[in-house]
């Protein structure tokens, strides 16, 4: 299974040759790095911009829309997940049983889910201007899915926090580390 992603998502990025395609692939790659699957989105933004200074605002303003395009994915595949859980319980009102529940109850309960809930409840759809963060970005957006939170004031929030976040990586990347020498 990792040799076929590893396959697929190497055919894509050489399908996506950046001088040949341009933004098209920056928002393909943008959108599939917002998914759960693990790719980084960034050196695609950077590599085109340093090809092209004069592109860096229509390449971070398409690279945000592609990213928060993924992010939605997520919170949809969260408020599905939600779906199809709450249809299970009521397919299997047993397991709520003290013996027999204590299994599903252990996978779906716990410290971390309990913090993370009552933390993405209580700040709201404004916790989604943290989607950009590596590693718990992603889950976030499905969370949020999964709580049904708002979609279109989530929505705004991501996009917020992945063009704050493309802004200041790219500019940094140009601008700023090559001034120190790197």
């Amino acid at each position: 299974m990792q040799a076929w992603l590893h396959e697929s998502i190497n055919w894509l990025l050489a399908a996506l040759s950046l001088p040949e395609v341009g933004l098209s692939a920056i928002f393909t790659v943008s959108l599939v790095s917002a998914t759960l699957l693990p790719l980084g989105s960034e050196p695609a933004v950077f590599a085109y911009v340093k090809l092209a200074p004069h592109m860096f605002w229509p390449a971070v303003l398409v690279a945000t829309a592609g990213n928060t395009l993924g992010g939605m994915i997520s919170y949809a595949m969260g408020a599905g997940a939600e779906k199809a859980y709450e249809a299970w319980r009521l397919k299997h009102p047993h397991s709520d049983d003290p013996g027999q529940g204590q299994a599903l109850k252990s996978k779906t309960a716990g410290r971390w889910h309990d913090f993370s809930s009552r933390w993405l409840t209580r700040l709201g759809p404004a916790a989604l201007l943290f989607s950009w963060l590596p590693v718990v970005g992603d889950p976030l957006c499905a969370v949020a899915g999964w709580l049904r939170l708002p979609l279109w004031p989530c929505t705004i929030y991501m996009a917020i926090g992945k063009l704050a976040r493309y802004i200041s990586m790219t500019a940094g990347l140009l601008w700023i580390f090559p001034r120190l020498g790197w």
